[in-house]
C-alpha cells in the first residue's frame, strides 16, 4: 500500500474488528473542548485523517459539522459507516480533496505514522485561511503496572514501527512555518478490560496484528493472563494538540 508503513497496512487490515471493539473512545470532555476550539458546527467542514474505524469521526459528526474521513486501509474504512462521514481512500501525504476545502483537520492516534513535513504541507493546502489542525492520542501511562506489563510483552516485537511516545513527530512542527505553535490539553479517563478486551486491545496494535500466528498467539496468551483474576481498570491520558494554519 503506497505511502503506508507495512506494519500499519498489514496489521490494521487484520485487526479492524478488534480495533473497533477494544480501542478506547475519546472522553466527552476532550471531544467538547476540541469542537469548541475548532468551531465545529453545522455549515463547517472537518477532515479526519487516518480515520481508522471512526473512533474520532463519530464524535466529530455529532457536532453537526460535515465530516470527510480519509483512511487508506479498506478494512478500517469500511467500519466508519455513511452516517458518520463521507469516507475516502487516501493518506495524509496525498489527501484526495481540493485546495481550501476544510475548516479543520483532525488526526487521531496517527500523526506519528506520517511523513511529517509532507503531511503538514498537504494539510495546509486543504485548510481554508483561519483553519486549524488537531492531533489526538489516547496515551497509555506506563507507570501503571498493567500498562507496564503489556509494554514488556509487546515491545520486543515493535521492529521499526513508529511510536507516539518517542516524540519524533514534534520535529515537523518545530521546522514548519505553515502552522503556529501547538496548544495542548490533557484529559484523564479509564476503561475496564477483561481478558477478552485486553486480548483485543493488544491484538489491535499494528505490529502485534502483523505478527505470524505463532508469535502472535504467545503475545495474546501472555496479555490475557494479566486479567486472569478478573477485569483490570486501565487509565488513559487523552492528549489534544491544536495549531492554527498560517497564511
Amino acid at each position: 500500500m503506497p505511502g503506508v508503513h507495512d506494519a500499519a497496512a498489514r496489521g490494521f487490515a487484520r485487526s479492524a474488528d478488534a480495533y473497533d471493539r477494544a480501542r478506547p473512545d475519546y472522553p466527552d470532555a476532550a471531544a467538547a473542548w476540541l469542537a469548541e476550539r475548532l468551531g465545529l458546527r453545522a455549515g463547517r467542514t472537518v477532515v479526519d485523517l487516518a480515520a481508522g474505524t471512526g473512533k474520532l469521526t463519530r464524535p466529530l459528526a455529532a457536532t453537526g459539522a460535515e465530516v470527510v474521513a480519509v483512511e487508506p486501509v479498506a478494512e478500517m474504512r469500511a467500519r466508519i459507516g455513511p452516517a458518520a462521514a463521507r469516507a475516502l481512500d487516501g493518506t495524509a501525504e496525498a489527501i484526495p480533496l481540493p485546495d481550501g476545502s476544510a475548516d479543520a483537520v483532525t488526526v487521531g492516534q496517527a500523526f506519528h505514522w506520517f511523513d511529517g513535513p509532507a503531511a503538514l504541507a498537504e494539510i495546509h493546502r486543504v485548510l481554508r485561511p483561519g483553519g486549524a489542525l488537531a492531533l489526538v492520542w489516547n496515551r497509555r501511562p506506563l507507570e501503571h503496572p498493567v500498562h507496564a506489563a503489556i509494554a514488556r510483552i509487546i515491545e520486543p516485537h515493535r521492529g521499526d514501527a513508529p511510536a507516539h511516545r518517542s516524540g519524533a513527530w514534534h520535529d515537523a512542527f518545530e521546522a514548519t512555518a505553515l502552522f503556529g505553535p501547538l496548544e495542548e490539553r490533557t484529559f484523564d479517563h479509564a476503561r475496564p478490560h477483561d481478558a477478552d478486551a485486553l486480548a483485543d486491545r493488544v491484538g489491535s496494535t499494528s505490529f502485534v496484528a502483523a505478527l505470524d500466528d505463532g508469535p502472535q498467539a504467545d503475545v495474546i496468551a501472555a496479555v490475557r493472563a494479566l486479567a486472569a483474576d478478573g477485569p483490570v481498570e486501565l487509565p488513559y491520558v487523552c492528549e489534544v494538540f491544536v495549531c492554527d494554519r498560517c497564511p
